[in-house]
């Protein structure tokens, strides 16, 4: 395991695709991941895992089947296994995230989509 520090804003500079996680630690089987979001992106849930989001630039709207919850810069949301949900931004607005989950965790559940990168890389 690699004792040195990580400065998660300079892993977002290694970066330009959207949504496409990259791998940026692990820990007891679980992910820490970064991804720039911008658009809409798929109905999709876990059926084992939780998903944690945290927002480090921009806003996300996380929609679920009865509400949208607006996760701005500074706040974090866990989506709970189970719960069918769709993340988005607004207009061109490009949003940076932090995501903890497990390493197991399907990238869109069991929905197949043209978004869908089950193949995630460190950075």
């Amino acid at each position: 395991m690699d004792l040195s520090k990580v400065n998660i804003l300079k892993k977002f500079d290694l970066f330009t695709d959207q949504w496409k996680p990259h791998i940026i630690g692990e820990l007891n089987g679980q992910q820490v991941k970064l991804a720039k979001l911008q658009g809409s992106f798929v109905w999709h849930s876990h059926e084992h895992e939780d998903e944690y989001f945290q927002v480090f630039k921009g806003t996300l709207f996380m929609e679920f089947r009865d509400r949208t919850e607006v996760v701005e810069a500074g706040d974090m949301i866990i989506v709970p296994k189970g719960v069918e949900h769709n993340p988005y931004t607004k207009s061109e607005e490009e949003v940076w995230v932090l995501l903890f989950e497990p390493a197991s965790t399907q990238h869109t559940g069991d929905v197949e989509h043209e978004r869908t990168h089950n193949d995630q890389q460190w950075i």
